[in-house]
């Protein structure tokens, strides 16, 4: 069988740097202290963690870590107990036109499942008032704040809605009867963010750097490559900013090759590119010889799967590309 391309998706490459709780709480404290130092390290817990602080709140845990990028709790002791709140990290390739709404039902699923797992402690009335009892929730229940950042690694500027007042066709007399829904987006390409973790900081310029749709492809090249031998940057950094941008390349040899740098990341994706094409060529001929030898589409695609190893789907998409054009 042919080696796997890619098994580190870009997501994947993105949710493990934000795993970090280093860098998750630095990112968080730039969008919203302004760089103030209020969320620590240490006080961060995964919401699928063993943790006695949370153990209470499982029962919602797992199915919000399920449809969210990341999220954790800050936990802090204070001597009214402890203090939580959630927060949750999205990752964006793409502009979403839709996203202040996927935001809001993000939120809200975190909300609900709170009051879900809540009322499932009052099974009878006992020393509930009759309005508590129905609403399954007593007057002085509280539930932790949710708090989401989105951050966007486009090439382009967002231009889409960053708030629901941005997707509704409203007139202004009802604007103060409809409740607005803001989302917190950054922009990798471009930000003022006040970082204080040095990975943080590395990662956004360099993203800056690959995102620069300014400059030639060399001159981007060069800009990184000469960024991080000076800044001597880490490789979980390099490895991060290259599946932000969605590279091209084989992370399972770019791992193999030990001190990871620009250039090696660079390296790979021509190589890369060099693979594909030839891929891309060997196709072509066996659908031309296929089609010369009067076979029909099911054979090619047989033969597409069989020389060049690859799946089904693959061999479709060639056949789709180099194929008969029907009009």
């Amino acid at each position: 069988m042919a080696k796997k391309k890619r098994n580190l998706k870009p997501d994947i490459i993105l949710k493990n740097y934000w795993g970090d709780n280093g860098h998750f709480a630095d990112l968080f404290n730039a969008v919203l202290f302004g760089g103030g130092q209020v969320i620590q390290p240490d006080e961060l817990v995964d919401l699928d963690a063993e943790s006695s602080t949370i153990l209470e709140h499982r029962k919602y845990a797992e199915g919000i870590a399920a449809s969210r990028d990341n999220i954790k709790v800050r936990k802090k002791f204070t001597a009214y107990g402890i203090e939580l709140v959630m927060l949750g990290n999205e990752s964006q390739e793409h502009v979403d036109y839709a996203m202040p709404v996927r935001v809001m039902g993000y939120d809200y699923s975190a909300y609900k499942k709170q009051y879900d797992s809540n009322a499932t402690k009052y099974k009878n009335a006992d020393g509930m008032e009759e309005d508590e009892y129905l609403s399954r929730m007593k007057r002085t229940d509280r539930f932790m704040p949710v708090i989401t950042v989105t951050v966007y690694y486009g090439r382009k500027p967002w231009d889409g809605a960053t708030s629901l007042y941005g997707m509704l066709d409203i007139p202004e007399e009802l604007r103060k009867y409809v409740n607005d829904y803001r989302m917190l987006l950054v922009e990798a390409r471009k930000n003022d963010l006040m970082l204080y973790n040095i990975n943080n900081v590395d990662l956004f310029n360099l993203l800056e750097i690959l995102l620069d749709g300014s400059r030639t492809a060399g001159e981007i090249r060069n800009r990184a490559i000469g960024y991080t031998k000076e800044r001597r940057v880490d490789r979980s950094v390099i490895m991060t900013a290259a599946g932000a941008v969605d590279n091209k390349i084989d992370y399972n040899a770019l791992e193999q090759k030990g001190d990871i740098d620009m250039h090696t990341v660079f390296e790979e994706t021509r190589i890369e590119g060099r693979v594909e094409g030839r891929m891309e060529g060997r196709a072509e001929e066996i659908i031309e010889t296929g089609y010369e030898f009067g076979l029909s589409d099911d054979d090619i695609l047989a033969r597409l799967q069989r020389k060049l190893d690859i799946s089904m789907e693959m061999a479709r998409i060639y056949l789709s590309r180099f194929g008969k054009q029907t009009v």
